[in-house]
């Protein structure tokens, strides 16, 4: 497993890169600009680069992400944490895209999630769990 060292005055903190990865993923899934970005990890965490980050800075910007403005996807409050779970399900459900667009489209009239209302993705959720649940079961 690759790890970051992050020097505090006289101590080495590692920081694991699945957390830098996750930091990147949701820059990518918001569509922030790089001057974005880097004022978000200024303003949340005191750091010019996301490989500056400790375990307590990188809650940091986690948390900045899920009260800020950047957490909706869309006006309707679609949040990036829904989005990434209704991927995930659908990911365990063993759904290809197109699986899940049509699923969408069939129950929600949406023709992709992005389209999705805060309280409508949680339905969905809660259908991909039921789904799940069924398909489990004996």
């Amino acid at each position: 497993m690759a790890l970051s060292l992050i020097r505090e005055p006289g101590v080495f903190k590692l920081i694991d890169n699945k957390k830098l990865a996750a930091i990147h993923i949701v820059k990518k899934e918001l569509n922030l600009s790089d001057e974005e970005y880097r004022n978000i990890l200024r303003e949340a965490a005191q750091v010019d680069s996301a490989k500056d980050l400790d375990d307590d800075r990188f809650r940091r910007v986690m948390n900045y992400f899920v009260r800020s403005k950047y957490y909706q996807l869309n006006p309707a409050g679609l949040t990036i944490r829904q989005k990434l779970y209704i991927k995930y399900l659908a990911q365990e459900l063993g759904w290809e895209d197109s699986h899940l667009r049509n699923f969408l489209h069939k129950y929600y009239h949406k023709f992709n999630m992005e389209e999705l209302s805060r309280k409508e993705a949680v339905k969905v959720i809660e259908s991909l769990k039921h789904i799940g649940q069924h398909q489990r079961a004996p």
